[in-house]
């Protein structure tokens, strides 16, 4: 049990690791779903011209860092609200799949193994806790980590004292991009076939382990563990119980609406 947790929790884990260095660089990832939906795509799609699931994986994350590096620079160039260029990311990534599967493949619909070895899901659970240590070191115990959250607290003073914000929330979001896309490449290995509609919301369940782990690194672990379990108990109750698939599908978001609104009742005690 602890084991199946423990593996289902990788792609949330990095991409709420994503989103937790876009929230510490001043704004709020809206864009790691969409960024979640193009990296399951493309790591299927690459894994097949290369033939190598690394290779088509490593190729999707870093288009996926790059494009979100653009987005950033366009955000900082043309004053456009982040969480309006964000939701225009997320639309954006689902039609163009859509799209492009229909005129490549003919279908909309799942696409099929494309004659590679499928790893192990343990590569990506190792890839997930590898990055939460990573990024742990980094906040805490690095300069450009410092830099990143007095960047996100305040912009004014962290140029003050010669810090480029912007250049920090650039790349703050290239890492977010990159570890969404990696996200949602787990999600398609671990199932075996590319299927539209596989991310299932998990990248907006990704903002809400942010706030419920109090932005910090291990407090977004521990929150995006307790949504994986309460996926895989929805998942086992399912056969024994009355309640309808879709009921139990929609657990993982309620809990996490949930935790939210109990983590802002005793914010608002703090203060």
């Amino acid at each position: 049990m602890i084991d199946g947790i423990l593996h289902s929790a990788a792609p949330l884990m990095m991409a709420a690791l994503g989103a937790l260095l876009s929230d510490l660089s001043g704004a709020l990832g809206i864009f790691i779903e969409g960024f979640m939906i193009s990296g399951a795509f493309f790591s299927w799609i690459f894994a097949g011209w290369t033939g190598s699931v690394f290779l088509g994986t490593l190729i999707s994350a870093l288009l996926a860092g790059l494009v979100g590096w653009a987005l950033a620079r366009f955000v900082a160039i043309s004053g456009a609200n982040p969480f309006i260029a964000g939701l225009a990311l997320n639309l954006a990534a689902s039609g163009i799949t859509l799209s492009l599967s229909a005129a490549w493949f003919g279908t909309k619909g799942v696409l099929l193994n494309p004659g590679i070895d499928i790893p192990a899901s343990s590569v990506f659970t190792y890839t997930a806790w590898a990055s939460a240590i990573v990024i742990a070191i980094a906040l805490n115990r690095t300069v450009p980590g410092l830099r990143l959250r007095a960047s996100g607290l305040s912009p004014d003073a962290a140029a003050d004292k010669g810090i480029r914000p912007d250049l920090y929330r650039e790349a703050a979001w290239a890492l977010a991009a990159f570890l969404a896309a990696l996200a949602g490449a787990a999600l398609t290995f671990r199932v075996g076939v590319y299927a539209p509609g596989g991310i299932a919301g998990r990248g907006w369940i990704a903002l809400a382990a942010v706030y419920l782990g109090f932005r910090k690194v291990w407090g977004v672990v521990i929150a995006v563990v307790v949504f994986s379990f309460a996926e895989r108990l929805g998942f086992s109750v399912q056969g024994l119980s009355g309640m309808s698939a879709t009921a139990l599908l929609g657990l993982p978001s309620a809990l996490a609406l949930l935790l939210y609104s109990v983590s802002l009742f005793f914010r608002e005690r703090e203060k």
